[in-house]
C-alpha cells in the first residue's frame, strides 16, 4: 500500500453516514409522529395516480443469529409469531391506504429484514394478497427478497418465484469457515453455492450475494478466496458492505473480540483487493459499495447516468415515493421522512390502538432538498455540478480545495468531480455538505431520541 493512501487513511478514516438519506436518521426529530406521517399521505394520495410507488416490508425474524449483525431483527421458530406480526402489518396497510387511497401502482418492492425467507409458504402468500389488495403491484418491476441461504431450499425458492419475485439477494458475507465461527454464521461454501444454482434454476432473473469486508480474523489472503469463489458463481450483482462495529448499539456484536479486527490499513486493502478482482472481471463498480455485471441494468443505469439512491441502496427506482411497511421501516415521501418504532412491542401496542407506528421523522426544507440533491448526485454519479447548491456552495469551497490538494477531487469549468483516489472516501466528500454534522466530525450537530 503507498505512503499517499496511507496518509489519506489517517486522515479521512473516521465513521461515516451511508446517506440512504439526507438529513440521516440521527437528526431527525422524535416530535415528528403519526399525524405528520398522515399529512403526507394525505398530500401524496392528491397527487396523480400516474406517480408510481416503492414498497419496503421489513420482516424482522430470524432462525438464528448473527453476532456481526446491525439489523432490527429477532430470532424465532414460533410460527404464531409471525401470524401475529403479520397481523399488526395488515392493520398498518390498512390505515396507510385508508389516507392514500386503495389501488396505487407499486414498480419497486423488496422484502428484507432479518430473514424473510423464515415466513412459510402460507405467510408469504399471505402478505402478497394483503400488498395486493392495497396495491397494484407491477410484478414486471424491480420485485426482490432478501434470503438467508442457511434455511433455504429448492421448494421455497420456487415459491418465491412462483409469487412473482424476480430479484434475489442471497447473504453470503464470508466463505472461511474460521470467519464465520467468529461471527456465529456457520454456511458451508457448498450450501451456498447449491443455494444459488437452485436461484439460477428456478428462473430468478437477477442474482446479488451479499460480502461484508472488516469481518474478525479476515486477511487479504481470505478474503481473496471470497471473492473467488463468488466470482465462480457469477451473479448479477454484489454488494461489497463494510462491517461497522457498534457493540454499545448492538449487543450481540459483544462476541466479537475486538482485537480479531483488522486494522484500518488491511480493511481498505480488503475492499479494494475486492474491487479490482470484481472490476477485472466485467463488473462495473455502482455507486460506493455495489458491483454489476456488464449488461445488467444497474451496471446500464450508472452508464446512462439513471442510477438513484433510497433506503433499499442503489436502485433505478422508477418511483420518488417508497412506503414501508414493519417496525422500524422508514417511508419517504415527497418533502417527508418517517420512521416506523423500532420496538417490535411498541410496533404491535400502537397498531392495536388503531394509530400509525411512527417514532420519528423529519420535513425536509428547501436547503435539506438542495443537499440532499447534491448528496444523491455525488453518491451515484461521483462527480457535482457546481450549480446544484447555489450560493451555498461558496461556505464548502475551503473544504473542496483541500480535498483537492489531497487528490480525491478535481474541479473542472461548472463541476466537482470525484477522482479514482477519492472514490473511496466519497462518504466523507458527502460529509463536508452535511449541514448537520460538527465540523470535522462524524457526529450530529443534535439528535433526537425516540
Amino acid at each position: 500500500m503507498t505512503t499517499k493512501i496511507e496518509s489519506l487513511l489517517q486522515k479521512y478514516s473516521r465513521p461515516g453516514p451511508r446517506y440512504t438519506s439526507y438529513p440521516t436518521v440521527p437528526v431527525w426529530s422524535d416530535r415528528f409522529g403519526a399525524t405528520d406521517y398522515q399529512t403526507a399521505l394525505r398530500e401524496l394520495s392528491e397527487t396523480p395516480d400516474a406517480q408510481d410507488l416503492c414498497l419496503y416490508v421489513h420482516l424482522p425474524f430470524c432462525a438464528m443469529a448473527c453476532h456481526y449483525c446491525g439489523c432490527n431483527n429477532a430470532v424465532t421458530s414460533k410460527t404464531e409469531v409471525v401470524d401475529a406480526y403479520l397481523d399488526r402489518v395488515a392493520r398498518e396497510i390498512n390505515l396507510v391506504v385508508d389516507l392514500l387511497g386503495r389501488g396505487r401502482r407499486v414498480v419497486q418492492m423488496h422484502w428484507g429484514g432479518g430473514t424473510p425467507n423464515t415466513l412459510t409458504a402460507r405467510q408469504m402468500e399471505r402478505l402478497v394478497q394483503l400488498l395486493g389488495d392495497a396495491f397494484d403491484l407491477d410484478w414486471r418491476g424491480e420485485m426482490s427478497i432478501e434470503i438467508d441461504p442457511r434455511i433455504a431450499s429448492l421448494a421455497q425458492l420456487q415459491h418465491i418465484r412462483s409469487l412473482g419475485f424476480r430479484r434475489i439477494s442471497l447473504g453470503v458475507q464470508d466463505v472461511d469457515p474460521q470467519v464465520q465461527q467468529a461471527i456465529g454464521r456457520h454456511q458451508p461454501e457448498a450450501l451456498t453455492k447449491s443455494i444459488y444454482a437452485a436461484c439460477r434454476d428456478v428462473g430468478f432473473e437477477s442474482i446479488n450475494l451479499d460480502l461484508v469486508y472488516g469481518l474478525p480474523l479476515q486477511t487479504s489472503e481470505t478474503f481473496r478466496q471470497t471473492v473467488q469463489a463468488v466470482l465462480a458463481m457469477q451473479p448479477d450483482r454484489v454488494a461489497l458492505f463494510n462491517y461497522a462495529h457498534v457493540p454499545k448499539l448492538r449487543p450481540k456484536q459483544r462476541h466479537i473480540r475486538t482485537e480479531d479486527l483488522p486494522d484500518v490499513l488491511t480493511r481498505f486493502a480488503l475492499f479494494d483487493e475486492a474491487r479490482q478482482r470484481l472490476t477485472s472481471h466485467d463488473y462495473v463498480w455502482v455507486g460506493m459499495d455495489h458491483f454489476a455485471r456488464q449488461g445488467d441494468e444497474l451496471a446500464v443505469a450508472v452508464q446512462e447516468r439513471r442510477l438513484h439512491r433510497n433506503f433499499m441502496g442503489y436502485t433505478l427506482r422508477p418511483a420518488s415515493n417508497l412506503i414501508a411497511f414493519g417496525m422500524s421501516g422508514i417511508s419517504e415521501l415527497t418533502g417527508f421522512y418517517a420512521q416506523n418504532d423500532a420496538k417490535l412491542g411498541r410496533y404491535q401496542t400502537t397498531l392495536d390502538q388503531g394509530e400509525l407506528p411512527i417514532a420519528r421523522g423529519h420535513r425536509l426544507t428547501p436547503d435539506d432538498q438542495r443537499r440532499r440533491a447534491a448528496i444523491s448526485h455525488l453518491m451515484c454519479n461521483m462527480e457535482l455540478p457546481l450549480a446544484t447548491l447555489g450560493e451555498a456552495f461558496d461556505a464548502h469551497a475551503a473544504h473542496f480545495q483541500d480535498m483537492e490538494a489531497d487528490g480525491l477531487v478535481d474541479y473542472t469549468a461548472d463541476r466537482l468531480v470525484v477522482t479514482a483516489v477519492g472514490r473511496p472516501f466519497v462518504r466523507n466528500i458527502c460529509m463536508t455538505l452535511d449541514a448537520y454534522l460538527k465540523p470535522g466530525t462524524s457526529q450530529p450537530v443534535f439528535s433526537k431520541t425516540l
